[in-house]
């Protein structure tokens, strides 16, 4: 069965053997995920725009994302960055193509305070520099994250469904919804594949209650780390036609709002 492609995918991430894994990485990748088999992979399936979505496997090494960037001007990305850099190294950043700060900790013991004076700092850059604050944790662990992003001022976007536990009953999902319905905060329908059978299905359709298709992106998380496979791409753009069968709906999660925000 053939699905009409996403214009955009908002998640996915781009990386080498050759790299050092950072001290913190949770998994060896299989294989390579290079800039080149990215392009390859985008165009096979007719997807024309993407963001790289800085790889945690490698904290705040982000000079491959830059070099493809360079590359490729259909390409946007987040990156990782120590709380204690300065605003003229974040505007370089944006300059280069780097549209947010990826604030994952799902694999942190603990979650950062975000309310810290070094965090508080960075995200008053970001507000500075409209630099969106992207954000993956355990769904129960996001309440006070999102509270401390919102109060800064600086544009949310939820990953992964806000990897809730227990699916739309989960705190973290609701606190995703409500910032939704605040206007400030986005979130991906991205990588259903990491939560319980029938739970991205669910929150997915309570997104698109609460968002319709104008607070809400798409992404492949290719190229599908501890996942190598068992999912294909095809598999991911398959899983959003099962999510969202609403063709106008669809369009607006993976044409207008993206492009909109990112591009």
């Amino acid at each position: 069965m053939s699905h009409e492609p996403p214009l955009v995918d908002t998640h996915f991430h781009v990386y080498t053997s050759a790299m050092p894994l950072a001290p913190t990485a949770w998994h060896k990748p299989a294989g390579e995920a290079s800039i080149e088999l990215l392009g390859q992979t985008l165009d096979s399936h007719g997807v024309l725009f993407g963001v790289i979505a800085a790889a945690s496997l490698y904290g705040d090494n982000s000079e491959y994302t830059l070099e493809a960037l360079r590359r490729n001007r259909r390409l946007r990305a987040t990156v990782i960055v120590n709380p204690d850099i300065d605003a003229a190294a974040l505007r370089r950043l944006q300059e280069a193509g780097v549209i947010g700060v990826r604030f994952q900790y799902r694999d942190r013991a603990q979650a950062p305070d975000l309310r810290a004076p070094d965090y508080q700092r960075l995200l008053r850059h970001m507000a500075d520099l409209g630099l969106i604050a992207h954000l993956h944790d355990n769904g129960p662990r996001l309440p006070p994250a999102i509270a401390a992003i919102e109060a800064s001022g600086v544009r949310l976007v939820v990953e992964h469904f806000g990897r809730p536990k227990g699916g739309v009953d989960c705190a973290g999902f609701r606190a995703t919804l409500a910032a939704i319905e605040r206007g400030n905060a986005w979130a991906k329908l991205s990588a259903g594949f990491r939560l319980q059978p029938g739970e991205a299905a669910a929150c997915a359709r309570a997104l698109v209650a609460a968002a319709g298709g104008e607070r809400l992106m798409w992404g492949s998380d290719w190229p599908f780390a501890a996942f190598e496979g068992k999912v294909t791409y095809a598999d991911t753009i398959a899983a959003l036609h099962e999510w969202v069968p609403d063709a106008a709906v669809r369009r607006q999660i993976t044409r207008d709002t993206p492009i909109r925000l990112y591009f």
